[in-house]
């Protein structure tokens, strides 16, 4: 052993608290700018940024409002780009958005939009009416622009701007939607660069230009989405600094995520999960009525407007008798019970009972109870009877074999397919259950026989009413249509023209009962379960936050923005301000020092190793 002389190891020791004094005095005042540095844009925030984050488990499919379908998609374009009209957040009643007023000519044939003057873009420019009629104008011209929304603007026969202030769209005929035209308006300036609307995502340049209340900073697929609050938003700007989506692929680890503050808010819970957090004191629970459906979707032979049929359906499937006995063997009940464990309503109609103007269910023997012996025979009827080893074979000697397409990140959607694995395998019927992590590539070629979808409804229901239609078919087998199933009924096509030209809302809404009807008719489109929207946030990072309706309401996948620009983080929120007063460093012995020097060095090491992994 080499004993130091006491002389030299006090300036070691010394020389050790120095350094560790230095060290924290700068990471005390380098560590704010640091982790304010996340906006994506290469500028450092301020200190103490407040953020609030979602954890979210859907891939973005797009950030070109022109494309995107799928929620997590649709709600940043709600947060990004005004729209002309909004919905208020206590009952879902149209209200201004961008436009401030409107009315229509006695023969409802021609609109006129007065735009507000304080809607600005994120750059600073105006927005303006001849952004609106860019927009609308650009979807009626080219069907790529056209692929997301293309139904609100089928029926539109010119639009213009005859000043900044004034939008004037002229209609082929009646159309009942003209104040709910739920298109974000995008800046011209911006996208009247773009050259090909069917490739552009619209992720290559950020910020990206809006005039909603937050601004898109970063995005990195399957990570995060960034954004920032508008500060020339003209309802106010936003109460938090930075609104994060982060991606988790499983929903334990979100859950995980958010009992240790890593995020502030995991939507779509399970059953088990709402419950294991109700007992925590910083998270609350909101367990409330959706405005999604969870169906089951049968492949009717995909094909295109051009007639051509692609994809690998089943073809036994295209017998009416099939899909009726594939239903009637579906406990609904039972995956409202065992699934949802009674945080869901049995299925019924395709319009949730939130929306009660529009809910209809079917009556009397229209009705699919659910009742297995029935199904049994009405296979028997229809020729598909069981071998000597128990399966259902068509009369061609085809066995009734099919696939079914599981999200991979829902554990719904695993569940419920096990159960039907079992009700249709006492039938005789094999089901292969697919869960992807895309399955939206073999949805758009028609390689499934089966899907498990669902749709969030907005308070009007054209736009999910829109995509069973014939119009909504893709133009070729190598083109992406509207479509959600490749469904393409005649009658069904009367009805939605119908109710689509009709302003009386009695009657509109009749004709929507009656839509509602031929569809489940068809059973292309069979809804098991109205899933609650069962959600949970820390109350130590959200002070405030306003659902809709805002009785009973939901916070995730809103009609509007109200949820996260009315967002206010609570008095002691979290931040990424982890800095500390010097001060209280001055008062630490030396050896204390060291301690704390090797304890921040390796708190820099694993913090940077992290930022090296995003």
């Amino acid at each position: 052993m080499v004993i130091m002389a006491p002389h030299r190891s006090l300036r070691l020791l010394l020389a050790s608290a120095v350094a560790a004094s230095a060290l924290i005095t700068g990471l005390a005042t380098a560590s704010p700018a640091r982790a304010a540095d996340t906006d994506g844009d290469g500028k450092a925030g301020k200190p103490g940024k407040r953020v609030l984050t979602i954890a979210v488990a859907q891939s973005v499919d797009s950030l070109s409002p022109f494309l995107a379908q799928r929620l997590v998609s649709t709600t940043l374009h709600r947060l990004t780009y005004e729209y002309l009209t909004n919905y208020d957040v206590k009952d879902g009643r149209t209200i201004p958005g961008l436009a401030t007023a409107w009315k229509s000519s006695p023969d409802k044939l021609t609109w006129t939009y007065t735009i507000r003057s304080d809607s600005r873009w994120s750059d600073g420019k105006r927005a303006t009416a001849e952004d609106a009629a860019w927009t609308f104008n650009k979807m009626m011209t080219d069907e790529n622009a056209a692929t997301a929304n293309g139904s609100f603007t089928a029926n539109f026969e010119k639009v213009t701007a005859p000043d900044p202030r004034t939008l004037v769209i002229e209609l082929k005929k009646p159309q009942a939607t003209m104040t709910a035209l739920d298109v974000p308006i995008v800046p011209k300036h911006m996208w009247e660069k773009v050259r090909d609307f069917s490739t552009y995502n619209n992720d290559e340049r950020f910020p990206i230009v809006g005039n909603g209340p937050f601004v898109i900073t970063a995005y990195k697929v399957d990570q995060f989405v960034k954004l920032k609050p508008n500060k020339h938003f003209w309802r106010g700007a936003p109460k938090f600094d930075e609104l994060v989506l982060m991606y988790y692929k499983d929903g334990d680890a979100a859950v995980a995520a958010l009992r240790k503050g890593e995020v502030s808010f995991v939507p779509n819970l399970t059953p088990a999960q709402a419950a294991s957090l109700r007992s925590d004191p910083d998270i609350k629970v909101n367990d409330a009525p959706g405005r999604r459906f969870f169906a089951l979707a049968t492949n009717p032979g995909a094909r295109s407007k051009d007639g051509k049929k692609f994809g690998t359906g089943h073809p036994a499937l295209l017998d009416p008798a099939v899909r009726r006995a594939l239903f009637l063997a579906v406990d609904r009940k039972a995956i409202v019970d065992k699934v949802f464990q009674g945080h869901a309503v049995e299925g019924e109609g395709y319009i949730p009972p939130r929306f009660d103007r529009y809910f209809w269910k079917p009556q009397g023997a229209q009705r699919l109870a659910h009742d297995p012996e029935k199904a049994a025979r009405t296979l028997d009827r229809a020729g598909y009877r069981l071998n000597g080893a128990g399966k259902r074979v068509g009369e061609d000697g085809r066995p009734l074999d099919f696939r079914i397409l599981c999200h991979a990140t829902d554990p719904n959607d695993k569940a419920v397919g096990r159960y039907l694995q079992e009700w249709w395998g006492k039938l005789g019927i094999g089901l292969r259950v697919d869960c992807l992590d895309n399955v939206s590539d073999p949805w758009l070629k028609g390689d499934y026989d089966l899907a498990f979808d669902g749709w969030s409804v907005n308070p009007d229901p054209d736009f999910v009413l829109s995509i069973h239609t014939c119009a909504a078919l893709p133009a070729t087998p190598k083109d992406t249509g509207a479509t959600d199933n490749f469904i393409c009924d005649k009658r069904y096509d009367e009805l939605y023209a119908r109710q689509s030209a009709e302003y009386d809302p009695v009657k509109r809404a009749d004709l929507v009962r009656q839509l509602q009807s031929r569809l489940y008719d068809t059973g292309y489109m069979n809804v098991m379960v109205y899933p609650n929207a069962v959600e949970a946030y820390r109350t130590d990072h959200i002070g405030s936050i306003r659902t809709m309706p805002e009785a009973a309401g939901n916070l995730w996948g809103q009609d509007g923005y109200w949820s996260w620009w009315s967002a206010e983080p609570a008095a002691t929120g979290r931040s990424e301000d982890s800095g500390s007063s010097t001060t209280l460093w001055v008062v630490l012995g030396p050896v204390a020092l060291i301690l704390l020097a090797v304890g921040a060095w390796t708190a820099v090491r694993r913090r940077k190793t992290a930022d090296d992994r995003e």
